[in-house]
């Protein structure tokens, strides 16, 4: 079985192109940025080290990420990986290897998203409301000013 489940974040925007032709098909590129479950050791100091993960994403997946994805975003992607290979301008042989995108989905609020700073090594702290108790009717009030943390409008 051929099956990957990753969590990253996109280092860059993807790169979209669309196949020619009279049925053209979106194709996205990106590559995720996943950190390794244990620190490295480098000259004693602990440090996070993360691999870098090509994906590609054909069709409406690939629409949906040129829409929506951006630089830093974190995503949770699933797929199955693909290798290749190709002979690059000077002859020589180029092997790759990339995450076929089946299934992507954003893995944090657009709110979290927007407060991340990875040059400032993480999240800023938010200022949230405390939601207030159910009412009568038995649904809860939401707070003004999360409207965008919802994930419906």
């Amino acid at each position: 079985m051929n099956k990957v489940i990753l969590m990253g974040r996109l280092t860059r925007d993807p790169e979209v192109r669309y196949s020619q032709g009279e049925n053209s098909l979106a194709i996205a590129r990106y590559t995720l940025a996943v950190d390794r479950r244990f620190n490295r050791r480098d000259g004693g100091d602990n440090q996070q080290s993360a691999d870098f993960i090509s994906c590609v994403a054909f069709g409406r997946s690939g629409e949906f990420a040129e829409k929506y994805f951006r630089k830093g975003l974190k995503i949770v992607v699933t797929g199955r990986i693909q290798t290749g290979s190709y002979t690059n301008q000077e002859g020589q042989k180029v092997y790759t290897t990339e995450v076929v995108v089946e299934d992507q989905e954003f893995a944090e609020s657009k709110a979290a998203s927007d407060s991340y700073s990875p040059q400032g090594g993480g999240f800023a702290p938010m200022d949230r409301p405390a939601p207030s108790a159910a009412v009568g009717d038995g649904f809860m009030n939401i707070p003004d000013g999360i409207d965008e943390e919802l994930p419906f409008n």
